[in-house]
């Protein structure tokens, strides 16, 4: 274990930093396995059951699903990225991290999350061709189509996430090893730099309002354009008909914009009043609670997934 620092002193581009968990918590932070666990747990079954389903059934390789397809590995993605290292700290306390993994895991956490954000994005303008111009959809939504749109994504969350580890990899000197955190947020290790970090700040700020605002001005727009198109049916069996189609997509937004805007408003303007711990946990229940929402949300809501599901346990049940 690293010697605790002394008040002035400062080290030279550390080989790895210590991971403390929760600050203030001590002993009791063990007792949040049993919270995060079952996340991870729920969000490795929950999106490996998805993939699973839509590998094996051939009448759900359509573009829609290939997005809820997307939309289950990126979350698979982010759970990992975050959870074991945050189980292994709160169990067995104050870890090492190499500053290379620390660098990466910051990179991929960050990119994850662009990506899931994209994806979502993504969605609400498939619902909204489906709903607007359903007749329309299959020749302007197309397997193709949606492969570039895939593509298009992660290029976009690497490029706008590349600058972070690089922002950080350039300073040589921090003032401790010691990150306050459970796995390698960005402000976190910049927090520990000893130097100018105003770039630092203000690409971050840029970015959260850059990605996740106009990620959200698309996915409101969407709506709208849902919204014109099911007030112009005729019935209110078809408006309801027509709602339903988006109800799973909407509970998925809720999952993961509601927990990141308490994230972020409690980062950017609560951070004299508000204590360390829930800075903590609001931005680990953040990237751990949409990924084991999400597989729930989609396996209940969905009906070509809910009776396949379905169809596989009644299967196994007769086998015994």
């Amino acid at each position: 274990m690293a010697e605790a620092p002394q008040p002035n002193s400062t080290f030279s581009r550390p080989t790895f930093f210590i991971l403390t968990g929760i600050p203030g918590l001590a002993g009791a932070q063990a007792w949040l396995t049993l919270v995060f666990g079952p996340m991870y747990l729920l969000s490795l079954l929950g999106n490996g059951a998805l993939l699973a389903v839509m590998q094996i059934d051939p009448t759900l390789h359509q573009p829609m699903f290939l997005l809820l397809a997307m939309l289950a590995a990126t979350d698979l993605g982010l759970a990992t990225s975050v959870a074991p290292g945050l189980l292994a700290v709160l169990w067995l306390g104050p870890r090492p991290v190499p500053y290379a993994a620390c660098l990466v895991q910051m990179f991929f956490v960050h990119t994850l999350t662009a990506m899931e954000s994209g994806v979502l994005l993504a969605m609400a303008c498939d619902r909204a061709v489906a709903v607007g111009r359903p007749l329309h959809y299959p020749v302007l939504v197309t397997k193709v189509r949606m492969g570039y749109a895939a593509l298009a994504l992660v290029l976009r969350a690497v490029a706008i996430v590349v600058p972070f580890p690089l922002l950080v990899a350039r300073f040589e000197h921090f003032q401790a090893t010691t990150i306050d955190h459970t796995y390698c947020a960005h402000m976190a290790v910049v927090e520990l730099v000893v130097g100018n970090t105003r770039a630092n700040n203000l690409y971050g700020l840029a970015l959260s309002l850059a990605v996740s605002g106009v990620d959200i001005l698309g996915i409101t727009g969407s709506y709208g354009l849902i919204a014109q198109a099911v007030l112009r049916l005729p019935t209110q069996e078809a408006r309801a008909k027509a709602f339903g189609t988006c109800s799973s997509h909407i509970c998925v937004i809720l999952a993961f914009y509601v927990p990141g805007l308490f994230s972020y408003l409690t980062h950017r303007f609560g951070r004299h009043t508000i204590p360390k711990p829930v800075h903590i946990l609001l931005s680990n229940i953040y990237l751990l609670l949409p990924p084991a929402l999400n597989p729930l949300i989609y396996g209940a809501r969905t009906k070509q997934i809910r009776d396949h599901l379905l169809e596989i346990f009644t299967f196994r049940k007769s086998q015994f």
